[in-house]
């Protein structure tokens, strides 16, 4: 009949382990192809001229070096947090990559207006947030028996 018995709540969604490495994984595929998306147009811009990031990269060509660094990293994330184990830790470490790429983006909202990537701004800024968000509950749901483990 399951290990439900009468009177005892459903366990919480978000504090299961399955459930936690769902996240984690969906989140570093978030990353990965955030990432691969935007070395491609830094690449694209830095070294073939072409691209959104042209726009500007014409007035600040070393601004470059930032693009492929920000986007390298996000890409060893997303490895990272595939292979990431369900505690809290991992959620903590994902809620503050998307908090400081959210950030990130908000601060300096006029690259996607100049590189005319308003809607790449929307999407990837709300999914940050999102995420965000989503790995914060999922932190603070872990529990206690787990953090023992810890």
């Amino acid at each position: 009949m399951g290990s439900l018995m009468i009177g005892s709540s459903p366990p919480d969604i978000a504090s299961t382990a399955t459930t936690r490495t769902w996240l984690l994984r969906a989140n570093a595929l978030y990353l990965l192809v955030g990432s691969l998306g935007g070395l491609w147009m830094d690449i694209s811009g830095v070294f073939f001229t072409r691209g959104p990031e042209v726009a500007i990269l014409n007035d600040a060509p070393g601004a470059g070096i930032g693009f492929i660094e920000a986007h390298g990293l996000a890409l060893i994330i997303a490895i990272l947090l595939w292979r990431a184990a369900p505690l809290r830790s991992w959620h903590l470490t994902a809620v503050a990559v998307h908090i400081l790429l959210g950030t990130a983006n908000l601060v300096f909202w006029q690259f996607f207006i100049v590189a005319d990537s308003l809607m790449a701004g929307y999407v990837t800024t709300s999914l940050h947030w999102l995420f965000a968000a989503l790995q914060l509950l999922a932190a603070v749901s872990v529990s206690p028996a787990v953090l023992r483990r810890t």
